[in-house]
């Protein structure tokens, strides 16, 4: 213990004399929570509007200033022809084409039923889902609203587009959304966004600090001491341990305090699962040291498994959405289940009898890793 207890001084006073490295623990992360959770969202805020008219009625203009008026379509332009809006949608000046055909106000008053045509810019499939999500609603409140008034000449106003038609009606629809109720989607983002976090102090660092002690040849040193490999592995791991369940508390409360996360849960069980999620963050870390002989190999070699966890973790997008495949993948990256356990805890108030299977996951994940990085440092090193 008394070997162990000089090597952990020796490691904290060697990570807190390094400013750099001092920077990437405390502020880079600090950095990266606030702009992530503004700008990684799916929540479309604004969606550039063209107006091709041809009935130029009441009707027709009331449909363009309830669009605008809400906040979501903003009037980049109107034209008489549909050749001018598509290249209007073609050049990006626009993202939706609202059409509105001739006698759209003479058919509602004849026929109870009129139809008008969107058109979406539909590169980013979720983002156009949203849109037209949000211009259907506005469009069918209206039409409800001119039904109630002009009963029983008019019905309902139609949205036409490869979307199912969305029609007003007498039913008083009222939703509720739990766990988040305002809808606020850095709620849903920002504990993952911590579990990243987490991630990058518990195997970035790790792979670069051992990588550089191989670079600087102090690991030499260090193996014809009587250092063993356990003391030399614990006091390299456990200063970064520490370090990270640190982190994850600032991060909490930055989160807590700017962004009005909440935390329903204990936080108890919030930091016994990042303590075992860190042992498994380390044994990654320790397990790539080993593989690798330079600082840059060991940032390539975490920057492709970082980028596997986003991409696979349910981070920004359900993992019940992902393809079957896709789904049994990502059930074995541990990022995935910290991130259930976080938002679960977070934003539920979920307790053990909830995650427990999610804990259980990440404890044998934190055996398994730890114990195979330990015996392949083992062979690389002696």
């Amino acid at each position: 213990m008394r070997t162990i207890r000089f090597l952990l001084r020796k490691e904290y006073r060697q990570i807190f004399r390094d400013r750099v490295m001092v920077a990437q623990i405390f502020m880079v992360p600090i950095i990266q929570m606030l702009v992530l959770a503004n700008a990684a969202t799916f929540s479309v805020r604004s969606v550039q509007l063209w107006v091709v008219d041809d009935d130029r009625s009441s009707v027709s203009r009331a449909i363009v200033d309830r669009l605008t008026a809400s906040g979501r379509f903003v009037l980049a332009g109107s034209s008489a022809s549909m050749a001018e809006a598509d290249d209007a949608l073609l050049d990006r000046r626009a993202g939706l084409i609202l059409h509105l055909p001739a006698r759209l106000e003479r058919e509602l008053v004849r026929t109870r039923r009129g139809e008008i045509q969107m058109i979406f810019n539909a590169e980013d499939g979720a983002a156009a889902g949203i849109a037209s999500a949000y211009a259907q609603r506005i469009v069918a409140g209206y039409g409800a609203e001119l039904a109630a008034e002009l009963r029983p000449a008019v019905g309902a106003i139609g949205a036409a587009s490869d979307a199912p038609r969305a029609a007003g009606g007498s039913l008083d629809l009222r939703l509720r959304g739990w766990y988040n109720p305002e809808l606020d989607y850095r709620d849903f983002m920002v504990p993952g966004i911590l579990v990243v976090l987490v991630t990058i102090v518990g195997s970035m660092l790790t792979a670069v600090n051992i990588a550089r002690e191989k670079e600087l040849g102090t690991l030499d040193q260090l193996n014809v001491t009587p250092v063993t490999k356990t003391q030399f592995i614990a006091g390299k791991l456990i200063p970064l341990w520490s370090i990270g369940l640190v982190e994850l508390g600032v991060g909490l409360a930055f989160a807590h305090a700017v962004f009005g996360v909440p935390v329903r849960g204990s936080l108890w069980l919030v930091f016994g699962a990042a303590a075992m999620y860190l042992v498994v963050a380390l044994g990654i870390g320790l397990l790539v040291s080993a593989m690798v002989d330079t600082q840059q190999q060991a940032m390539f070699v975490i920057y492709f498994i970082l980028i596997v966890y986003l991409l696979m973790s349910g981070l920004f997008t359900p993992v019940r959405s992902m393809p079957v495949w896709a789904q049994w993948v990502s059930a074995f990256t541990p990022v995935q289940h910290f991130v259930t356990v976080m938002r679960s805890v977070l934003l539920k108030g979920g307790g053990v009898g909830d995650v427990w299977r999610e804990l259980l996951v990440l404890a044998g994940y934190g055996v398994v890793v730890f114990w195979v990085a330990v015996r392949q440092y083992r062979k690389r090193v002696a």
